[in-house]
């Protein structure tokens, strides 16, 4: 009976140091399991901001990739620009020398223009003459500035020949001296156009006109002619409202008649 007991506590004995080790082993691995399990979280924040810090880093890769990308597409079309400037450089170098021969062309052709000018005022009727004579006379002086563009020169030149062609297409009226004989007398002018130039003395009675044949001032009945050039002068000063009026064209005819 004694020897059972001895035996039974003998196995208590065993049971309890076998019990006390387990649950020694069993704390130590659960201490070493907290242990992993914190690790194990540090390295998953660890892997976290990695994580956070690579994509920021492939964002901003793509970001600088798409700014190159850019950068390319618009150096391409700086070099394509510049070819297209050094295209057009090369063609206004070929202009510039072009201009130098037209210069040297144009100019002789202005003179002669201006030549043209004053020989076909001589020779026409007698309106204004002191005015227009100027008026060339200040383009020949013009030709010679160096101050002013060919250009210039040019519109200046078409512009004298315009205004030349547009008095023959207008009525205009206007005060001058008139050379009868050998006396000087202020008078009114009526133009119609180049067609009829014809006078008034201020003053007195006395009307005529331009004789295109005999390159003369002739005198007129002022009678029946004063005053219809009178209605004349005014439609042209626009003192009365535009209306027809009854001048002859050739009023030396109607004398005959």
């Amino acid at each position: 009976m004694s020897r059972c007991l001895q035996v039974v506590g003998s196995l208590l004995i065993l049971v309890w140091c076998v019990t006390a080790a387990s649950q020694e082993k069993v704390r130590q691995l659960e201490t070493e399991g907290i242990e992993r399990t914190e690790a194990g979280q540090q390295t998953q924040q660890q892997i976290d901001v990695l994580h956070v810090n690579t994509r920021s880093l492939i964002d901003k890769y793509e970001s600088h990739l798409k700014l190159v990308g850019g950068l390319r597409l618009y150096n391409g079309m700086l070099q394509k620009q510049l070819l297209s400037q050094d295209q057009e450089i090369s063609i206004l170098q070929n202009s510039i020398g072009g201009v130098a021969v037209v210069e040297r062309q144009i100019l002789p052709l202005m003179q002669r223009m201006i030549d043209g000018l004053e020989q076909f005022i001589a020779l026409d009727v007698p309106f204004l003459r002191e005015e227009r004579s100027q008026r060339t006379e200040k383009l020949r002086q013009l030709l010679l500035r160096a101050d002013v563009t060919v250009a210039e020169k040019a519109r200046r030149v078409l512009e004298a020949y315009q205004i030349e062609n547009d008095y023959g297409r207008t009525i205009e009226a206007y005060k001058d001296k008139l050379a009868l004989g050998e006396g000087s007398f202020d008078a009114d002018f009526l133009r119609i156009g180049r067609v009829a130039l014809l006078y008034r003395v201020v003053g007195n009675e006395a009307v005529g006109f331009w004789d295109v044949d005999s390159l003369s001032w002739v005198a007129l009945d002022s009678s029946p002619w004063r005053r219809h050039i009178e209605q004349g002068l005014k439609v042209a000063r626009q003192e009365i409202a535009p209306e027809l009026i009854s001048i002859s064209l050739n009023p030396e005819q109607e004398m005959r008649r």
